[in-house]
């Protein structure tokens, strides 16, 4: 059975689409559907900053096909998971939540070491800090799902 993972950061163009193409890139042929969105809606239906698809081809992943789009409430019955970035995003999913029972987690549960969120390369610019750190929550997570 499929597992359906939703990655989720403020506007999907540095954090969740990177999420979204590291772990595919990672997974394998693991039954996995994945998919990112935004909790703001300024960057709908634009592909990922080009800092993040410079950074993320330099590692081998290519982020160039995803475009952003807002998270919504059908989300909810689309996702087994919904995954979070940091703290301010998972409040913002939360509220847009109702009553749905879909699982929602930080990304840095999955990761071995002090972190507690991932933070935004649009306003740190530290694209190689966050692409580390998404390929450490990334192992995390399919060995989470998959042992």
């Amino acid at each position: 059975m499929t597992t359906r993972i939703l990655f989720v950061c403020l506007g999907n163009i540095c954090r969740s689409p990177a999420a979204e193409g590291v772990t595919r890139a990672l997974a394998g042929d693991a039954d996995l559907s994945l998919d990112s969105a935004g909790t703001g809606d300024w960057h709908v239906g634009n592909p990922p900053h080009p800092p993040m698809q410079a950074a993320a081809r330099a590692r081998g992943y290519d982020l160039s096909p995803l475009r952003a789009r807002q998270i919504s409430p059908a989300d909810f019955d689309a996702f087994d998971l919904i995954v979070a970035m940091d703290a301010e995003n998972l409040a913002n999913i939360e509220e847009l939540r109702g009553g749905a029972g879909t699982p929602v987690r930080l990304f840095t549960d999955y990761a071995e070491g002090p972190e507690d969120h991932v933070p935004d390369p649009y306003f740190t610019g530290d694209y190689e800090g966050a692409l580390s750190l998404i390929e450490r929550c990334a192992r995390g997570l399919l060995r989470d799902i998959a042992p």
